[in-house]
C-alpha cells in the first residue's frame, strides 16, 4: 500500500495546511485530503507542487509498506 506522509511533514516543518495550500496555490480541500490520505489516485502536478513548496522530494512524502 502506498500512502502520503504528509501529516508527518508539515507537523514538523511547523506549516498548517492552510499555509501549505497558500504556498502551492491549491485549494486547501485538495492539500486536506491528501493529508488525510483520502486520495486514490495521485496528481503528479500536485505532488510536485507540494515537494517545491516543502523544499523536499517524492521520497519523502510517499511510503510504500506491503500488506
Amino acid at each position: 500500500m502506498i500512502y502520503l506522509t504528509l501529516d508527518k511533514i508539515l507537523t514538523d516543518s511547523g506549516i498548517s495546511r492552510y499555509e501549505l495550500s497558500k504556498r502551492t496555490g491549491i485549494q486547501y480541500q485538495i492539500i486536506d485530503n491528501y493529508y488525510k490520505n483520502k486520495v486514490k489516485r495521485y496528481d503528479s502536478y500536485v505532488l510536485d507542487k507540494i515537494c517545491n513548496a516543502l523544499n523536499c522530494n517524492i521520497c519523502d512524502i510517499l511510503q510504500h509498506t506491503k500488506d
